[in-house]
């Protein structure tokens, strides 16, 4: 079978390129060896299925593990304790006759009574305290160490019955010295045990209880780092010799996604199925442009939660476009949800958004609001056609015609409204021009009250453009200096910079200064 890249369901070695995660898989070993009780809580797509698959074949012959998935179970089967023990029996022999048909080991008739009794019940007679026994018997039982696994653990987390089993997993597994249970539980799902309320209903406070007290800290990094994705490509260049430089593919890659394993995997299979193997920096960047556009199940979760969340709303919105600083404090609600979702993460102590291509998203998003919103961004829509020569981007025109636009606005302007809506009329007026070809993304180091840094790539060329308020002239002198320092950094001899002006005696216009071989287009609005 000729191996593919996969953006669905879990992953195989024999069938998919992927990255190695042994390193990772040996860090989790390290836990289940040292009898821990974690969650493995990553945002969607982020291989947690793949990874317990892995994991089991990783872990050997020195476990029985016991492997389920919580999305088999139908909403019916939570009615009330005895369906839910009955089913949660079955799926557990299921799970055992799995594990026997793939190892040598066997598990003795007699251990497997009690859950055989529970699984063929017709009356409701055998509830949660008799689950819990027939598990104790069964981890008595067997001669090695026992694993229980539980796949999508939070798929029904709104839901009094799945909280009164995480209750008798804990009891189990804090008082295993004194009674057989299991060695190691481990949970996936997006969310942590210690912040399953998040999904449990306003009247449901009374349930915030001792079922995430005891789980143990998931530190384990499984973004994937550019050595990884670099690994990755040479076993697919082994396979199709494109005469890629998997080096320098992969470092692009990680500069857009970060390592976010759907976002890697996916921008690989469009190159590979759909953009003709272009194995450089302008076909990665047209696979990169794909991805942005969307939609896809992804971005479709990241918008429901940002508009279900309004702190979340606004604290994006507020990083986005206004350079407010967010201390990363996991005990603020909307740092915790975002960092559960996968959009943020920890830089420095400081929020930032997880990867490029979620921050382009999430601008279209805010922009899109902004232009159904605001009558001024609704009459920012130029006429792409004459902003692209021989097939490219004139961004000399881009900026020139934005001074125009800018000028034209009607109301007097002051420095309150630039400073909450400059930006976005920029990249309101920016983003139909490119659309569809180009992308851009903010570098995350400038995006400050008074300075942002814009980089727009359009087929392979990059542009960079420094938007700040006019702060005086040896502010703005050294902006203009950053600005060189930024095309030296990425091979530049031109970039550009739009100033928004208060001052009286600063005439508006367009000029080019020079510095050396390097050239700034400065437009003052």
């Amino acid at each position: 079978m000729e191996k593919r890249f996969n953006i669905t369901g879990c992953c195989y070695p024999d069938r998919h390129y992927m990255v190695d995660i042994s390193e990772k898989l040996d860090e989790i070993k390290s836990l289940v060896d040292a009898g821990e009780y974690f969650v493995i809580n990553r945002a969607r797509q982020y291989g947690k299925t793949t990874t317990l698959k892995m994991l089991r074949r990783y872990l050997g012959n020195a476990y029985v593990i016991l492997s389920l998935d919580f999305q088999s179970i139908g909403a019916g089967d939570f009615q009330n304790e005895y369906r839910f023990s009955k089913v949660l029996a079955e799926i557990i022999l299921k799970s055992i006759r799995f594990y026997e048909k793939n190892s040598s080991y066997r598990i003795k008739e007699t251990a497997l009574n009690e859950l055989k009794n529970i699984s063929a019940q017709t009356e409701e007679k055998i509830g949660l305290s008799g689950l819990l026994a027939a598990l104790n018997q069964l981890c008595g039982e067997i001669s090695k160490p026992v694993i229980l696994m539980i796949d999508e653990v939070d798929s029904a987390s709104n839901n009094q019955v799945f909280l009164d089993f995480l209750g008798i997993l804990r009891n189990a597994y804090m008082n295993r010295e004194e009674e057989a249970s299991f060695q190691s539980v481990i949970l996936a799902g997006v969310y942590d045990i210690k912040n399953l309320k998040h999904r449990l209903r306003p009247d449901g406070e009374h349930k915030y209880n001792s079922p995430w007290n005891i789980a143990a800290e998931f530190k384990v990094d499984m973004s994937f780092h550019v050595q990884g994705i670099k690994g990755m490509l040479e076993e697919y260049e082994a396979d199709k010799h494109t005469g890629m430089n998997t080096q320098e593919c992969a470092e692009l890659i990680y500069e857009y996604t970060s390592g976010y394993p759907y976002l890697v995997s996916y921008i690989c299979k469009l190159v590979d199925e759909e953009l003709q193997f272009t194995w450089n920096k302008e076909g990665l960047l047209k696979a990169v442009n794909i991805v942005v556009k969307g939609p896809n199940t992804l971005y479709d979760d990241m918008i429901k939660h940002v508009t279900e969340y309004q702190e979340l709303y606004n604290m994006l919105n507020n990083i986005l476009f206004k350079g407010e600083y967010y201390p990363y404090q996991v005990y603020d609600l909307p740092v915790d949800i975002g960092s559960m979702f996968g959009f943020i993460i920890d830089r420095n102590g400081e929020v930032a958004i997880a990867n490029r291509i979620f921050e382009t998203q999430l601008y279209n998003y805010f922009l899109a609001v902004e232009r159904k919103e605001n009558s001024k961004a609704g009459d920012a829509l130029p006429d792409r056609n004459q902003f692209i020569k021989s097939g490219m981007l004139d961004m000399d025109m881009v900026m020139q015609k934005f001074y125009d636009y800018y000028e034209s606005l009607s109301d007097p302007e002051d420095e309150a409204f630039v400073e909450k809506y400059g930006r976005k009329l920029f990249l309101l007026y920016l983003r139909p021009i490119i659309n569809g070809t180009g992308n851009y993304y903010v570098e995350d180091q400038s995006r400050t009250k008074y300075r942002t840094d814009i980089v727009v790539d359009y087929k392979g060329q990059q542009h960079i453009i420094e938007l700040k308020i006019w702060r005086g002239d040896e502010y703005n002198h050294r902006g203009e200096q950053q600005l060189f320092s930024y095309l030296d950094a990425y091979g530049q001899k031109r970039g550009y910079l739009l100033s928004f002006c208060f001052q009286a005696n600063k005439s508006r216009g367009i000029k080019e200064i020079q510095y050396g071989d390097k050239t700034i287009l400065e437009v003052v609005v």
